[in-house]
This record gives C-alpha cells, structure tokens and sequence, in this order.
C-alpha cells in the first residue's frame, strides 16, 4: 500500500477551513488579526505555540500548582506578545505586566518592609511581562484562574 502525501502551504493570516480528500480542494479561514480574539484559552495558548496538549500536561504532572501555573504563565506572555521580547537595555522601552488587588476585608494582603535605607526590587519576571498595558489586562483578567495559582499559597 502507498501513501500519498500532500504539503499544503498555508498563508499566514489563514487556517485551513476545509479539505477535500477527493478534489484536493482547500478552503482557507482568515485569522483572526488581534491576538486577543485568537487567545481565548490556555488550550489556545498550547495552539498558537505548537505544544501538543498531552505533551505539556505530561511535562507538568509532577508540579506543584505554582510551578506549573509559572510555565503556563510564561507560555501566555510569549503567544500574547507574538513573538517581542523586552529590551532591558532599553529604559525608554515600557514593560507590563498584570496587576492584581489581593486580600481581605481583615486587611491582610501583599505587603512587605525595609528595614534598611536602600531598596531594589522587581515586582515582575522579566519572561512575565507584556508589550502594552491592554494585553497586560487581557491575560490579568482571561486568565485570572491561573495567575492565582501562581501568586496565591495553597493549603
């Protein structure tokens, strides 16, 4: 028995919409343009970068839920933001990344000293932040679920 093999070379912009076997005929669907119609979730994410599902759930399997969400998190930062990378040479250059509101009625929260009189700090990871405040929010908001996991203790 022989096979057959066809390569189809798909514009980009486009995905194939249909393909039929015995005319060799292909329909192409238009792509969505902003990314953020394209992302709506994690298996989207998994999608858009090309990782089989199980693949990336067998890599995962024996993180902690923080752990996990962080290499998810990583992974949403890098679909969203198509492919820029921060420049940290660049100070001109703006970086986002999500903003939560964390705590209680009580008034517990996120909160910390110094108690010295020099500080340094970054409040996001540098493979965490996005190329505009718009998709900052979108992936705060989209994927709240998996940004608590990474940001929040489990008990």
């Amino acid at each position: 028995m022989s096979t057959n093999t066809l390569q189809i070379e798909i514009p980009k912009g486009f995905k194939i919409k249909s393909f039929d076997k015995e005319t060799g005929k292909v329909s192409f669907e238009e792509l969505p343009k902003d990314i953020k119609e394209r992302i709506k979730s994690f298996d989207d994410v998994l999608e858009h970068l090309g990782i089989e599902p199980d693949d990336f759930e067998e890599r995962i399997e024996d993180m902690t839920a923080d752990e996990a969400a962080y290499v998810k998190i990583k992974l949403i930062a890098k679909a969203l933001n198509e492919g820029w990378k921060p420049d940290w040479t660049n100070s001109n250059q703006y970086k986002y990344y999500p903003w939560f509101n964390m705590g209680s009625p009580s008034g517990g929260g996120f909160s910390y000293c110094v108690f010295v009189y020099w500080d340094t700090g970054s409040r996001c990871g540098s493979r965490l932040c996005f190329k505009s405040s718009e998709l900052a929010k979108y992936a705060g908001q989209q994927f709240e679920a998996i940004y608590k996991d990474f940001l929040t203790l489990k008990s």
